[in-house]
C-alpha cells in the first residue's frame, strides 16, 4: 500500500470470500444503497486488487473501499485509456475523523493509476457533507448533478479526478 496514516490501523488487499461478509456489513450500515450479493461479487471477482479494507489492531474491519478499473467509455477506440471508478467507501462510525477513508482512496487511486487508469469517478449524495468533504480534499471536483439518481429520489453529484496525462486538444 501506498499510504497509512494510522499506526493502528493496517490496510489489505481483499483476499477471498471471507473478506467480504465483514465488507458488506460495514457498507449496509454506512450507505443508504442496498446492493445485493451479486453486485459485490461483481466487484470483488472481477477487480481484487482493487477492493482494500481497513483493519484495527483486533483484525475488525473498520473501512472498506470497493472500485473497479474499465476502458473509458467514450473513448473505447483509444484501448490505452482506463476509467476508475469508486463505487462504495464506508468506515465504521466510531473510527471516523481519523483519515481512514482518504488512506483507502488514496490507495485506490494509487493501485489504478499503476494499472493505467487516466481518470476517476464516483457519485455521491448531494446531502452527503462528509463523503463530498473527503473527497474533495483528496482532488475530486464536481462533474455534474445526477437528478433523483438513488432509489430513494435524492440526487447525486458525479464527481472526477484526473490522474493521468490529459489529451490533447483537437484544434478544427
Amino acid at each position: 500500500m501506498a499510504l497509512n496514516f494510522n499506526s493502528d490501523i493496517h490496510y489489505t488487499p481483499y483476499v477471498d470470500e471471507s473478506d467480504l461478509d465483514p465488507a458488506i456489513k460495514l457498507i449496509e450500515s454506512g450507505l443508504s444503497e442496498p446492493y445485493s450479493i451479486y453486485t459485490y461479487r461483481y466487484f470483488v471477482q472481477q477487480w481484487p486488487e482493487l477492493c482494500l479494507l481497513a483493519r484495527n489492531e483486533h483484525e475488525k474491519c473498520v473501512g472498506v473501499i470497493i472500485c473497479k478499473l474499465e476502458p473509458h467509455p467514450a473513448r473505447r477506440r483509444h484501448s490505452s485509456l482506463l476509467r476508475g471508478y469508486i463505487g462504495m467507501v464506508a468506515v465504521d462510525h466510531a473510527y471516523r475523523k481519523r483519515g481512514i477513508g482518504s488512506t483507502l482512496v488514496l490507495n485506490a487511486i494509487d493501485i489504478m493509476k499503476r494499472m493505467g487508469a487516466d481518470e476517476v469517478i464516483l457519485e455521491t449524495e448531494t446531502k452527503n457533507k462528509g463523503a463530498l468533504s473527503l473527497y474533495e480534499a483528496v482532488g475530486f471536483i464536481r462533474e455534474k448533478c445526477l437528478c433523483r439518481y438513488y432509489m430513494d429520489g435524492s440526487d447525486a453529484f458525479r464527481l472526477k479526478m484526473w490522474i493521468g496525462k490529459p489529451e490533447p486538444l483537437v484544434t478544427l
